[in-house]
């Protein structure tokens, strides 16, 4: 039996562990995000992103698994999933110009609910009754921090440009991860995850080009190569690794429930990179998509 079509409880587990990683280093990136987002235009930051994210992840796969011939097979689907992929982190930063760590990471936590409908659009996973119930949970417990557990600003649907941005890119992520699983024919998560990022990268420098030639890099702070460092390796090759990994293994919609930890990971990563506490207020919908995770990953 492959990996792409291994479910076998071991590699459930696994599939689980991966994701459970998976939310800490994704949450690391909306702090480190704000922090430097206004420093490069999302587009070359993403780029530059992509192209240290495919050395790490290129190393990784040459030592591994290594390099096949029938890996460079119908290239199209490298493309698509970089490009895809591509504009959720193009998004996410332009995002995190004017919209706040928490808040887009909340946002980020609908992404199971669009992750659930395209996992049946495309792979015809059903999505049962406890599962939407917990989807309606965490998105209900999304929407609270969104709005800042402010029922009129929910009423006047009084969302920031930011907020707005971001979950435009949450859906390109959504329609990705089911797709992985569906492009997929066997090939080695690593390599898979090379191939994306290469595709990626190329189509942003393509895009980038005149405007990574006019930046400063020498008068760049310490903060954005500390950042990029991270967004790079921790939060994009290794979660890119983290996510068709589990994908193989796990239905959609419990690959990308993980997502509902991702607001806490956001406040501890505030309060150790020195930010402040959320009010108490945010902190319920917080909770909602927590408890959303434990009703995901139980098996009714």
């Amino acid at each position: 039996m492959t990996l792409a079509h291994s479910t076998a409880p071991a590699a459930q587990r696994r599939g689980h562990i991966a994701m459970l990683m998976f939310s800490v280093l994704v949450a690391g990136s909306f702090p480190l995000g704000v922090r430097i987002a206004n420093l490069v235009d999302p587009l070359s930051l993403t780029a530059l992103r992509f192209v240290l994210a495919s050395i790490v992840v290129g190393a990784f796969a040459g030592l591994g698994p290594g390099l096949k011939r029938a890996d460079l097979k119908a290239p199209w689907r490298y493309v698509l999933l970089g490009g895809i992929f591509s504009v959720y982190f193009v998004l996410m930063f332009e995002a995190l110009k004017t919209a706040s760590s928490v808040s887009t990471a909340a946002i980020f936590t609908l992404t199971p609910i669009l992750s659930a409908v395209f996992g049946y659009m495309l792979l015809r996973q059903i999505t049962t009754r406890w599962m939407t119930l917990a989807l309606v949970v965490g998105g209900s417990g999304a929407v609270w921090v969104i709005f800042r557990g402010d029922l009129d600003a929910l009423l006047r649907f009084d969302v920031g440009r930011g907020e707005i941005i971001f979950f435009t890119g949450c859906i390109a992520h959504a329609f990705y991860t089911p797709l992985v699983r569906r492009l997929n024919r066997g090939e080695h998560p690593a390599v898979f995850t090379l191939g994306t990022l290469i595709a990626g990268g190329i189509i942003l420098l393509a895009l980038s080009l005149r405007d990574l030639a006019a930046v400063d890099w020498a008068a760049l702070p310490p903060i954005f190569w500390i950042g990029l460092a991270y967004l790079s390796i921790s939060s994009t090759a290794i979660t890119f690794f983290l996510v068709q990994y589990a994908t193989l293994s796990l239905p959609s919609a419990k690959v990308m429930a993980y997502t509902y930890l991702t607001p806490s990971w956001v406040i501890v990563w505030e309060l150790a990179l020195g930010g402040g506490v959320p009010p108490p207020v945010i902190l319920i919908g917080v909770a909602g998509t927590v408890l959303a995770l434990f009703m995901l990953l139980q098996d009714r």
